[in-house]
């Protein structure tokens, strides 16, 4: 125990956190994409920038993805 304890470095513990947060935003972002309709290839383009671009795919989604989303009117009763 004294051996973690003493390895213990807030630097590497800080980069841990940013690598998970970011797979699981990844992934998040994966089943968002996949679960909906894009017009034409962006789907694909889509999925492709969130694998190879790790965080920033993640964060270009967010910020322009989102709006092209083809919208659904779900009239059923």
């Amino acid at each position: 125990m004294n051996l973690i304890v003493n390895n213990f470095s807030i630097g590497l513990f800080f980069w841990q956190i940013i690598i998970i947060v970011s797979i699981l935003l990844s992934f998040i972002d994966l089943i968002d994409i996949l679960r909906n309709d894009f017009k034409g290839n962006n789907k694909l383009i889509w999925v492709l920038i969130v694998l190879f671009l790790n965080l920033i795919g993640v964060i270009l989604y967010y910020r322009l993805g989102i709006k092209q989303k083809i919208q659904r009117n779900n009239t059923s009763l």
